[in-house]
């Protein structure tokens, strides 16, 4: 028995939700390229978000489970995960921050400092970009679903947008 963080129930779930929500997108990507889709997860399921039909998430979400159990772990990292954007931007974030530093309260010596902070949270969106995807593989996601299992798929529309729910046990 693992005493990992990422082992615990709630976490090690919604990486299994996650990795199946990519895994989905994934195969909902190649049927319908011309689409803008999104996605997020939860320990109880995944919602994908777009135009599409629910039986088409149904079908994506099958196929994406089997591929998953046959071994094909890669389907779980998306290149749009928002983990490969929110991992460089905090330390883009950071870095300007540390930017300012030493300005004490002055508006106007911060501001002087703003053409650095611009340059050193560049350099560290730059630097770190290889980081996301990393992240995501390690902690963000998981590719191996164990027992997770398919539940329902449940459309609802709000303000004008498709949310399908995808309730996942297991």
């Amino acid at each position: 028995m693992s005493n990992s963080l990422l082992d615990f129930f709630p976490i090690s779930r919604t990486r299994r939700n996650h990795g199946l929500e990519h895994a989905t997108m994934q195969v909902l990507n190649r049927k319908f390229p011309d689409r803008s889709l999104g996605g997020m997860s939860s320990p109880r399921g995944f919602t994908i978000v777009g135009e599409i039909t629910a039986e088409d998430v149904a079908e994506a979400a099958i196929e994406a489970l089997k591929r998953l159990r046959a071994g094909e772990a890669e389907l779980a990292l998306h290149p749009n995960c928002g983990t490969n954007f929110a991992v460089p931007g905090a330390f883009a974030g950071l870095a300007a921050w540390l930017a300012t530093l030493g300005s004490g309260k002055s508006f106007r010596r911060k501001l002087e400092r703003l053409p650095l902070a611009i340059v050193i949270a560049t350099a560290a969106l730059v630097l770190t970009q290889p980081l996301g995807p990393k992240f995501q593989k390690q902690f963000t996601t998981s590719g191996d679903p164990q027992g997770l299992e398919l539940e329902r798929v449940e459309t609802t529309i709000r303000a004008g947008v498709k949310l399908h729910h995808v309730t996942t046990r297991g």
